[in-house]
């Protein structure tokens, strides 16, 4: 439950009761403060805006992790063709009191809390006098979702919502995020903060994101005024993709591809695989799913390297690799992403429960994979975008431990390898796969590019290579004992 009030900037003995100075009485929280210092350097005319607050914080038991969202009135800037625009500010996802409470306290060197909070940028529309609440819930489920999963996000990043961010009929249903065009990055006493804009974008722009790249299609969104324009600001009655607007813009995301290949290196889906090798009932079946039974679990190391491989894929790589399994972490730290601080305890944990024989690579001779319609949509950007361009990319299952990861024969570190394509770590499979083979199943998966006109349940089979794919309903994986 949210509230909205006046003086977002100053909750009890906070920021709207102090001065502009670099002092704040002892009872405000000083991450807090070192936010809010920099909306006042953006809005000094604006001490106590509109804000939506989390009633009942979550280090008290509450829902939302964020303390609040505060709301500002942005006069854009003429000269630039930028409109006159909300602009939303989260305050949570950093560390805002430094006690341990929400955040574990790390150090000043390094990320506050998460290291950034979110803000979004919403046109004004004419007559309008205050700004609407909605993106508030929205930022308060991006920042679930970053509690949760404990993943966090960085510019370039796509977020598949599948639904109007307003809950309209409005085409824009996803997001990208990207650097916050005013807004610097905030030194506190618990760490360093950035501030990441969300940005609304069509589907069609979504899908030539995962095709491509986030930073590419932030680019061309730039240079259309009605997408966006340069400081990327959501229109939600925007009608037209940048595509509608300007088709040779398609042409740009075309050629990008053909260059650069994709920088998505993998998503959460809903997957499943199968060792056709054995019999179902063999007691020691590799398989992911196993109906009837608990799934095995990923051990700590396994879920370190997934992890690792979804940041490090993000990059392009002149010669890209996988962690290997058995490197010592170095604190958890990753250059371009916040740690986890999840990881460390798994690590412990999880490998000290699995069996050995359970984490142990086991080559398989036969494998059947199954993918709903959404993720199956998306293999022939893993084949394309991804494994001709000598990278990989991971189906990460959003209902268990399930992985599958696609690699090409330049990848280092795999566990998959020519002599034995399909190997499996517990419930994680590597799956190799040559040049060759990757442009024979392009020709023979190209319905996949026109998902609408097929009907599921829909297979293909290799038999030479002993591998088959299936496209299944939602409801398989929804309901896996039916």
């Amino acid at each position: 439950m949210e509230g909205v009030r006046t003086g977002g900037g100053a909750p009890a003995g906070g920021p709207g009761s102090g001065s502009g100075s670099g002092s704040f009485p002892s009872l405000f929280p000083p991450g807090l403060h070192g936010i809010y210092g920099e909306c006042r350097r953006l809005y000094p005319d604006q001490p106590n805006p509109l804000q939506v607050t989390a009633i009942l914080k979550y280090w008290l038991g509450g829902p939302d992790p964020l303390d609040y969202v505060s709301m500002y009135r942005n006069l854009g800037n003429p000269a630039l063709n930028v409109p006159e625009h909300w602009h939303y500010v989260s305050f949570g996802l950093s560390d805002l009191y430094g006690d341990n409470r929400v955040h574990e306290f790390t150090g000043t060197d390094g990320p506050s809390g998460f290291g950034f909070e979110l803000t979004f940028r919403l046109k004004r529309e004419t007559g309008e006098s205050a700004p609407p609440t909605w993106p508030a819930e929205l930022m308060q489920g991006l920042a679930r979702y970053v509690f949760q999963s404990e993943n966090t996000f960085c510019s370039g990043d796509h977020v598949s919502w599948h639904s109007p961010l307003d809950n309209s009929e409005s085409r824009i249903q996803h997001m990208l995020l990207t650097e916050d065009p005013q807004m610097q990055p905030v030194q506190t006493p618990f760490g360093v903060v950035t501030f990441l804009q969300i940005v609304g974008v069509c589907t069609e722009e979504l899908h030539a994101a995962q095709q491509w790249n986030g930073q590419g299609i932030l680019e061309l969104l730039r240079t259309v005024p009605v997408a966006g324009g340069p400081w990327l600001i959501t229109d939600m009655r925007r009608g037209e993709t940048i595509f509608e607007i300007d088709p040779h813009l398609q042409e740009r995301v075309d050629k990008g591809i053909e260059t650069d290949g994709s920088n998505l290196s993998g998503v959460s889906a809903k997957c499943a695989w199968d060792d056709l090798s054995r019999p179902p009932e063999d007691d020691e079946d590799s398989r992911s799913i196993c109906i009837g039974t608990q799934p095995r679990r990923l051990s700590g190391k396994d879920t370190e390297q997934i992890r690792e491989t979804l940041r490090r894929g993000l990059e392009i790589n002149s010669k890209p690799v996988l962690p290997p399994i058995n490197t010592q972490r170095q604190n958890g730290l990753n250059l371009d992403r916040a740690p986890s601080r999840k990881d460390s305890l798994e690590s412990e944990s999880s490998a000290a429960i699995i069996p050995h024989e359970l984490i142990r690579t086991r080559q398989l001779e036969s494998v059947h994979l199954k993918f709903n319609q959404e993720s199956g949509a998306l293999i022939p950007l893993c084949l394309r975008g991804r494994l001709l361009h000598g990278r990989h990319f991971t189906y990460k299952s959003i209902t268990g431990d399930t992985a599958i990861t696609f690699v090409s024969t330049g990848v280092e570190g795999a566990f998959a390898t020519e002599e034995h394509p399909y190997a499996a770590h517990g419930p994680w499979l590597q799956i190799l796969l040559t040049e060759e083979f990757v442009e024979r199943m392009l020709e023979d998966l190209e319905d996949l590019n026109s998902p609408e006109e097929f009907k599921l349940p829909k297979e293909y089979s290799w038999p030479e290579k002993k591998l088959k794919v299936s496209i299944l309903p939602d409801a398989v994986f929804d309901n896996p004992l039916h």
